[in-house]
């Protein structure tokens, strides 16, 4: 039995999807009975949890022998992100070890380094999972992805209003940041085929697509995929900082000034071959993922 936590999410209902087409036994924990159906109808088993509720994990773990753990959260105050990511974490790997569990996959960012991991709470709750599953003993596999792009979810669905809806084009800064974004059903693919691959054990593994580009490029990219022909405008950061300040008044604010922290800090693509050179899965190319998405 695989335990996998955030299997609601974008990410996490592609990879139970993976799973069960593969026909292994899951258990997705959920914080409301009522997000069970959609998992359910797959064949999922589900259990109502909390990262926030030790009791709940221990619970969650019980009999199984792998552990996919997604959950995550992108704003919120720093005492949050310690809360649901980090103790959220240790609380589990606890769990597992006493479940005796074989291998724990866990999910973390591409993006930061040990110099880099206190620019935001994200990245700095980031770096204190992936230490507490490399210190826990377990047999484990981490992986990094970078944007992951997919109909119906993630990043990409923004993007695709903004392009549609603004009538220029806004870019953040010089543009000439790259990225490598990943379709969600090959980061699934990496997520199955991690549950059992001996090659993968004890090992990180940064995750993109097959095609690195600016975001300058990105975005004619995205306009042409939509069939649109609008111009660009770059808007320098501490323009985009002034706004983050009143955007993050909003419930869901569609910029945060850690993510434009996050945004500034450099390219967001992999460093090596490992993840291709290990799993040898075929990667949907950018253009490709783009005509999917729109």
């Amino acid at each position: 039995m695989i335990l996998l936590t955030g299997g609601t999410g974008f990410i996490g209902s592609r990879i139970v999807r993976a799973l069960r087409v593969e026909d292994r036994a899951v258990r997705a924990l959920v914080r409301d009975s009522g997000d069970a159906g959609r998992l359910q109808a797959l064949g999922c088993d589900t259990i109502v949890g909390d990262m926030t509720d030790a009791a709940s994990l221990r619970a969650a773990v019980e009999g199984c022998d792998t552990v996919i753990h997604l959950v995550a959260i992108l704003q919120g105050k720093p005492s949050e992100f310690d809360r649901v990511m980090t103790e959220g974490t240790r609380d589990l790997v606890s769990a597992a070890k006493q479940a005796g569990v074989r291998r724990f996959v866990l999910m973390s960012a591409l993006g930061f380094d040990e110099q880099t991991k206190d620019l935001v709470p994200y990245y700095r709750a980031k770096w204190q999972m992936e230490q507490d599953v490399k210190a826990s003993g377990l047999e484990h596999v981490i992986f990094r992805p970078s944007f992951v792009f997919g109909p119906g979810g993630g990043a990409i669905e923004q993007f695709k209003k903004i392009a549609k809806l603004a009538p220029v084009t806004p870019i953040v800064g010089p543009g000439t940041q790259r990225i490598q974004p990943i379709w969600v059903d090959d980061v699934s693919a990496y997520y199955a085929a991690a549950v059992d691959k001996p090659e993968a054990a004890n090992r990180t593994f940064e995750l993109g697509g097959p095609d690195v580009v600016t975001w300058n490029e990105f975005w004619s990219r995205l306009k042409r995929a939509q069939g649109l022909h609008r111009p660009s405008l770059h808007i320098p950061f501490a323009v985009m900082r002034a706004q983050a300040v009143v955007l993050e008044r909003l419930p869901k604010p569609p910029v945060t000034r850690d993510q434009l922290t996050m945004l500034a800090a450099g390219d967001n693509v992999v460093t090596n071959a490992d993840a291709v050179d290990t799993f040898g899965l075929p990667l949907v190319p950018l253009d490709e993922q783009l005509r999917l998405s729109v």
